[in-house]
């Protein structure tokens, strides 16, 4: 079974950063890792998509976080990383990394991590 294992979240005050990651594992050598990406939920919202990145580059940013974070991602370490900086209290939710994860010769599928929670505070 698949997992996805965030961490680097934390409390950190307006104005800071913090780099989350998240690394896929008990990937089989017959899977690929397609989109990889960050979404995150504040309290009484619905969950929003943050920043993806495709396996060729390709990346993608809600308005909200452009100029301020950055994804990046290591094929060989399966893993997706977000720099986030010029943190805002708004930017206080739970994040959460997904991975479009395929099969050869099968469907893909999404796989979530369990969420890690960034807070933003004085």
């Amino acid at each position: 079974q698949v997992q996805l294992v965030e961490s680097g979240g934390g409390l950190v005050q307006p104005g800071g950063s913090l780099r989350l990651s998240c690394a896929a594992s008990r990937i089989m050598f017959s899977f690929s890792i397609n989109a990889m990406g960050w979404y995150r939920q504040a309290p009484g919202k619905q969950r929003e998509l943050v920043s993806t990145m495709s396996s060729d580059g390709n990346t993608n940013y809600v308005d909200s976080v452009k100029g301020r974070f950055t994804i990046s991602r290591d094929n060989a370490k399966k893993t997706v990383y977000l720099q986030m900086n010029s943190l805002k209290p708004e930017d206080t939710a739970v994040y959460y990394c997904k991975a479009v994860i395929q099969i050869v010769g099968g469907t893909p599928d999404d796989y979530w991590g369990q969420g890690t929670q960034v807070t933003v505070s004085s």
